[in-house]
């Protein structure tokens, strides 16, 4: 008999090649000297847009945030179906549900009735996990250069110290587990992530009851 076919070469599992984003990620945060090569490559763009010549470090901060985390954002939610996936949550929630009440119940039928539809569940959201692992490092490729900028622009600063409302004299140099400038950094960056997010998932969940009530309309965009 003739050998079989060889299979295709298998290209690298997302898993893998987040993992080794963030093994880059970790070399950049910790060795200093790749960080500042990485951070001064990018302050060439950054430092004339959003530096303000060292004068307003909060603002500068700030901005930073915003544009790494509007750019993660967007990006995640051109390749995301948010109302896919809030349907695939919503039916493994009430599937957990139904089995933890067949097993309080002991209803053997149940059980195994459930169990059969196990894996064709746990297989339709481990794909919208799948396809969050496998963006999540081309967006790993725009944080960490700007992760890096705003490190080395942190540390040229003359007079590292910001006011905050609950602090009227912050050094962003100091460490309180990690740097201030960190703390700050993500404190923007997190509650802006979040009302970006549920802003797109509004347009996303109207666009598909707009195509729902107006069948026409959804065949036009398709």
């Amino acid at each position: 008999m003739p050998d079989a076919p060889a299979a295709p070469p298998q290209m690298a599992s997302p898993k893998l090649t987040t993992m080794m984003m963030f093994i880059l990620a970790m070399f950049i945060m910790f060795d200093q000297n790749l960080r500042t090569m990485l951070g001064n490559l990018v302050g060439t763009v950054l430092e004339p847009i959003i530096g303000f010549d060292h004068q307003y470090p909060l603002l500068t901060l700030t901005l930073a945030g915003l544009i790494m985390v509007s750019f993660s954002i967007i990006v995640r939610s051109f390749f995301t179906d948010y109302v896919a996936m809030a349907r695939s949550q919503k039916v493994m929630g009430e599937f957990n549900k139904e089995l933890r009440q067949a097993r309080l119940d002991n209803n053997l039928y149940k059980i195994k009735k459930l169990t059969e539809h196990q894996q064709e569940i746990m297989s339709k959201s481990m794909e919208m996990t799948t396809q969050q692992l496998k963006l999540m490092p081309a967006t790993l490729l725009f944080i960490i250069p700007i992760f890096a900028w705003v490190s080395v622009f942190v540390a040229g600063l003359d007079a590292p110290i910001i006011s905050v409302p609950w602090q009227p004299v912050v050094d962003l140099n100091a460490t309180n587990v990690l740097p201030n400038w960190i703390l700050v950094y993500t404190l923007v960056s997190i509650p802006f992530g979040h009302v970006l997010t549920r802003t797109i998932r509004f347009f996303q969940f109207k666009k598909k009851i707009d195509e729902m009530d107006d069948p026409e309309k959804g065949n036009e965009t398709t």
